[in-house]
């Protein structure tokens, strides 16, 4: 192989990486943008009341993670119940997990107090957007 075919194959190569590199981050940061989120741009809070399932689901004291309908409630007394959109305002991902009463966003980190929404850790700065709950007929309804 000469030199200059060489050099040729090199750049082809040089190129090729540098697009593969360029696709790999493009997908990155799709992972973490609200539109990969079903969010396009906005909270996911409900449109339409959605029932959750048994008020008694949420313990006294504790927090629930709804991922699929992306909500988080809690109950800090007998019958009184507060929910958030689970989508963190950072980067619109779901949380993931409560611990120890922080919702945790599994994207970059960032905690939020399940009881009252507000950010714990950052990236995100803003809290989590509330949304209505009640208890009706001992079921859940959020919206």
């Amino acid at each position: 192989m000469s030199a200059s075919q060489s050099a040729a194959r090199r750049t082809v190569l040089k190129g090729a990486a540098a697009l593969a590199g360029a696709a790999g981050a493009g997908l990155t940061l799709a992972a973490c943008s609200t539109e990969a989120s079903g969010a396009a741009g906005s909270p996911a809070v409900p449109g339409e009341p959605v029932e959750l399932g048994a008020a008694t689901d949420v313990p006294v004291g504790g927090a629930k993670l709804y991922r699929e309908q992306k909500l988080v409630v809690s109950c800090s007394a007998e019958g009184q119940y507060k929910a958030f959109t689970a989508q963190c305002t950072h980067a619109g991902c779901i949380l993931d997990k409560i611990v120890e009463g922080q919702g945790n966003c599994p994207c970059h980190g960032s905690r939020f107090d399940v009881s009252t929404g507000k950010v714990l850790r950052g990236p995100a700065a803003d809290p989590l957007s509330p949304v209505p709950v009640k208890a009706e007929g001992g079921k859940l309804i959020a919206g």
